[in-house]
């Protein structure tokens, strides 16, 4: 099997009872959205890979070591730098992963941003289904959503130029206006 075929059939195992908060969608159709959106934009193999299985360390039982042996350090060290620890208060963890994807490369921006930007679009999307209610499956409410999606375009603009930040940016704006 290639890289992105273990990585999706790692993805789709940890992830195979999981839905996505806000509508119960099945989880596993995240993460190959984020891969397509790297694969779009011209990233590596191993980037794409990351990107399947970007929310495997933080979502699921699977373990580093388990997952370096499928997929190697390469991609092991992108899924690490994206992933938040669950275990602090909600901003002490959003703020060590700004700082966390900012101090490291490239590739974990990608993964972190196309991470976000499906975030974004689904939640506008949905937000044409259900209007206001798309925030209360946030526990901190748009107003410190927003504020974390703010936070970490502006680090990474210092850092990176790229069209998938600018995209980001736009979805951020987009999300601002959405009614609450």
């Amino acid at each position: 099997m290639t890289l992105y075929e273990r990585a999706l059939a790692s993805a789709a195992a940890a992830h195979k009872t999981q839905v996505r908060k806000h509508d119960n969608s099945p989880y596993i159709v995240h993460p190959v959205m984020v891969a397509q959106l790297l694969q779009q934009y011209g990233f590596s193999e191993t980037v794409i890979a990351a990107g399947l299985v970007h929310d495997v360390l933080e979502d699921s039982s699977v373990t580093k070591e388990e997952l370096r042996s499928v997929l190697g350090d390469e991609v092991v060290a992108i899924v690490t730098a994206v992933s938040e620890d669950k275990e602090l208060p909600w901003e002490e963890r959003k703020e060590r992963y700004i700082q966390s994807v900012v101090a490291s490369n490239e590739p974990v921006w990608a993964v972190s941003v196309a991470d976000k930007i499906h975030n974004a679009e689904s939640l506008i999307a949905h937000h044409t289904v259900v209007g206001p209610a798309v925030w209360q499956v946030f526990n901190r409410g748009k107003e410190k959503k927003i504020w974390f999606e703010q936070s970490l375009y502006a680090e990474l603009s210092k850092v990176w130029q790229h069209p998938l930040l600018e995209r980001y940016g736009k979805r951020i704006e987009e999300m601002q206006h959405l009614s609450d």
